[in-house]
């Protein structure tokens, strides 16, 4: 990895605690990442995502959209707000939902990532580069 984008992404210290929460990710996480792995949502999720000085559950860098999976590993309720005001203030959005809804309500969840994504992200919405200056307009008089 270049080392312009480890400065980007919190340095090497950050990069491998979101290597480690990889690793070691709660059921309901799981859940949560096998559908929203490969495009199937029409957007590219990442997982254990560094967002400085966080690593967030889950983002859709195209989207500016932060998921998050709670359950008891995060420590006051507090925060959430602490952290969710500094990644807004970063142009984030962000969803947070508890594990045992996205255990038990599934479709419910997914339902309002994808209205909160909005239109599938189009992988190559320009065929070819812009025609150059004077291309493409018929002559005067023709």
């Amino acid at each position: 990895m270049r080392p312009d984008r480890l400065d980007m992404r919190g340095g090497m210290a950050l990069k491998t605690q979101a290597r480690k929460l990889r690793a070691n990710m709660t059921a309901a996480e799981k859940v949560l990442w096998q559908e929203l792995r490969d495009h199937k949502l029409g957007w590219r999720f990442r997982r254990q995502f560094p967002v400085p000085p966080y690593i967030v559950d889950f983002a859709c860098v195209e989207a500016r959209l932060i998921v998050e999976a709670d359950g008891g590993q995060h420590s006051l309720s507090g925060d959430h707000d602490v952290r969710e005001s500094q990644l807004r203030r970063q142009g984030w959005r962000v969803l947070r939902f508890w594990n045992n809804e996205i255990l038990a309500n599934r479709q419910g969840v997914l339902r309002t990532i994808v209205e909160t994504l909005g239109p599938p992200h189009k992988r190559n919405p320009h065929p070819g580069p812009p025609p150059l200056a004077g291309e493409g307009v018929p002559p005067e008089g023709a």
